[in-house]
């Protein structure tokens, strides 16, 4: 719903949507690509050798990574050795910066205004949809033929089938079953999260709404009927962001929050109970013993990870759950509420960028050069030995 303001590469649009990256809890990758450095075939290390060396030598890794840690923002000595004026320079230039920053700050400010100015605009299209999604009114002829405009490549042989069959199968279907179970299957960070077990209490999902916070923030309403699961009508998740601007006046992402899930008994979706059988060393006699573990489910979603408090060794872990959380519900926010239709019916996936896709293919050509020289190294081998190149052989097997 942010306007489109133009951006380098790589970067995130100046929006209250996607431009607060989270700060140092939340880290939120840029994606960039990192800088390069060629190989200098002259002094080739070996790198089974070196990786064998870090490996085995936990400490050496800490040592350098401490020694790189001092190293980062330290002063070349450059600025301080400028002479006066020139330092004066450089410091009025500073002033200058933070006037930008002032109005940077401002641009943020009039964006997520201008935001929700238009959001109250998109709000009753939304209101619409989830009327006409639940049954609980039939579309008019207008926003038919106004939705048939939209549709590309109309086929007059498959509608004039399309509606013989509407005529002849008339029955109490109500609005538009499992709209948002599909909608969210489609959208490819959302259906990595929903198990089997999940779907079935995801099909009594009405309806899924987004509203600003007053502060810098929004919140995620998905809004349930009745269900064998869960109690709870709505289910609510809250993206909060810090009051002071970051860098470039950018919003900075700080925490989620979510509800509690009333699970009804045995129902409870995020765990799954564990049987062990345990032997008395007295009696011989065997118990079963059973316990609740967690589990993957969408549902986990409404229990966000908190931030780590102090560095350990599960801190990376959490810093990559934290930015999953926080894409998921920008995804959410900025995709799949406002063009639900779109992940409905799958067009939506035309529109995102497949770049996994196209490394796979890069990776294929790769593998195809390595076996184009392991043939040709192995075609040298029979001829010196004065038999015929094995591609050449196999090649005859094939006509024979």
């Amino acid at each position: 719903m942010a306007s489109e303001i133009p951006k380098r590469p790589g970067a995130t649009a100046p929006t209250p949507q996607n431009s607060k990256s989270p700060a140092s809890n939340a880290p939120i990758s840029s994606h960039a690509a990192q800088p390069g450095v060629p190989s200098i075939e002259e002094e080739d290390l070996d790198k089974l050798a070196a990786a064998s060396l870090f490996a085995n030598n936990p400490a050496l890794v800490n040592l350098m990574q401490q020694k790189l840690g001092t190293l980062v923002g330290r002063s070349s000595g450059y600025i301080e050795n400028l002479p006066a004026p020139v330092k004066r320079r450089v410091t009025a230039l500073k002033g200058v910066q933070a006037a930008h920053s002032k109005l940077e700050s401002q641009f943020q400010e009039e964006v997520l205004q201008l935001e929700k100015k238009y959001f109250a605009k998109f709000t009753p299209l939304y209101e619409k949809r989830a009327k006409i999604v639940n049954g609980e009114v039939e579309p008019t002829a207008e926003e038919i033929e106004a939705g048939q405009a939209e549709e590309e490549d109309d086929d007059e042989a498959d509608a004039d089938e399309t509606e013989k069959k509407e005529e002849a199968s008339a029955d109490d279907t109500k609005g538009i079953p499992e709209f948002w179970l599909s909608a969210m299957k489609n959208q490819i960070s959302l259906a990595e999260l929903i198990t089997d077990r999940d779907e079935e209490a995801l099909r009594s999902l009405t309806d899924i709404r987004m509203e600003y916070l007053d502060r810098p923030g929004f919140r995620l309403i998905f809004q349930f009927g009745p269900n064998d699961f869960f109690t709870n009508k709505t289910i609510s998740k809250t993206y909060f962001y810090r009051e002071e601007s970051g860098y470039g006046g950018d919003f900075i992402y700080d925490h989620a929050e979510g509800d509690k899930i009333d699970w009804k008994a045995g129902k409870d979706l995020t765990v799954r109970v564990e049987s062990k059988k345990q032997r008395n060393k007295n009696t011989k006699q065997t118990r079963v013993i059973k316990k609740t573990v967690p589990t993957e489910s969408f549902f986990n979603f409404f229990a966000p990870p908190a931030a780590p408090e102090e560095e350990d060794e599960v801190a990376s872990d959490i810093e990559e759950r934290l930015e999953l959380d926080y894409q998921l519900g920008e995804d959410i926010k900025e995709k799949l509420i406002p063009r639900a239709i779109d992940w409905f019916t799958g067009e939506a996936l035309a529109f995102e960028e497949f770049e996994d896709g196209e490394e796979g293919e890069f990776d294929d050509d790769e593998d195809d050069d390595d076996e184009d020289e392991e043939d040709a190294e192995s075609d040298e081998e029979d001829e010196e030995e004065g038999g015929k190149p094995r591609s050449q052989q196999t090649s005859e097997c094939k006509n024979q």
